[in-house]
Order: C-alpha cells, then structure tokens, then sequence
C-alpha cells in the first residue's frame, strides 16, 4: 500500500510539472536562465519591482487575461479577488479569478502572492501561505523603504 502511494505522488509530481517550451518564449536560450536568475536576485533584494521576461504561459484566454491583470498589480500592493475579478471586465468572477490565480504556472513573475481574501486573509498560494506572507512584507517593506 505505502508503494503504490509513494508512486501515485510520484507520478502526480510529474503530471505537474510544464514543460519550459510552454512557458518561455525562448527556452534554448542560456541568456533567459542567466537573465531569469538575474532579475529573481534583483526582485529578491529590493531592486526589481517587475519582470521582463520572455514568458507566455499556456491556459484559457480567461486565465491569460487574469494574468495579465496580475502584472498590473504595484509591488507592495495587495488587491482582493473581487477587485481582480473588476479589473478583468466581469466584477462577479471573483471565484473564476480564485482559480486562474491557482493555475498561475509561474509564481513570483506573475504576482498572484499579491492578491487577498475580501476580509483581508492571505487566502491559497501554491508555494504555501508562509511564503505569500513573506512575499507580501518583502515587498511592503522594501516599498517603504525598511530593509
């Protein structure tokens, strides 16, 4: 039984995982690695407040717009589902708008840490809500000029 769990995770951690070629427009290139890492470092340590990458991620036109209006976000600001939902065209998707944000293939460079429950909760992030935490307060400080 513990053998046929391990492999069935196994076997779901792959089905995860996106091919680069479905995420970067220009994934031969040693530069986009190099550039990629570059800017996290700068994001990391408060010099970059967006990304210019390459990227183009696979999904429906709804998730695509919701990304993009994910991007539009400010560093250092939060925004609710619903809010997003309005940005988006249709202020009564804020559900919709939940699930694109879950299927955000690329964390961080589409900022969807940034968006929040009504009542203000870090509600759902892929990486954990101890990382959305401290993405928001780096980014908040560093807005202000803390850190």
């Amino acid at each position: 039984m513990e053998q046929a769990s391990r492999e069935r995770r196994e076997a779901g951690a792959e089905a995860d995982q996106i091919p680069a070629d479905r995420i970067l427009a220009d994934h031969t290139s040693g530069s986009l690695v190099m550039d990629t890492e570059a800017q996290l470092n700068e994001y990391f340590s408060g010099k970059r407040r967006s990304f210019d990458l390459p990227v183009r991620p696979e999904g429906t036109g709804f998730q695509k717009n919701v990304w993009e209006h994910l991007c539009d976000i400010p560093y250092g600001v939060t925004r609710t589902y619903g809010e997003l939902a309005e940005m988006t065209g249709n202020k009564k998707a804020s559900c919709a708008v939940g699930m694109a944000n879950h299927c955000n293939p690329i964390l961080i460079l589409i900022p969807c840490h940034r968006v929040i429950g009504a009542d203000g909760s870090l509600s759902g992030y892929a990486a954990g809500i101890e990382a959305k935490k401290y993405l928001l307060q780096m980014e908040q400080e560093y807005s202000k000029g803390v850190k």
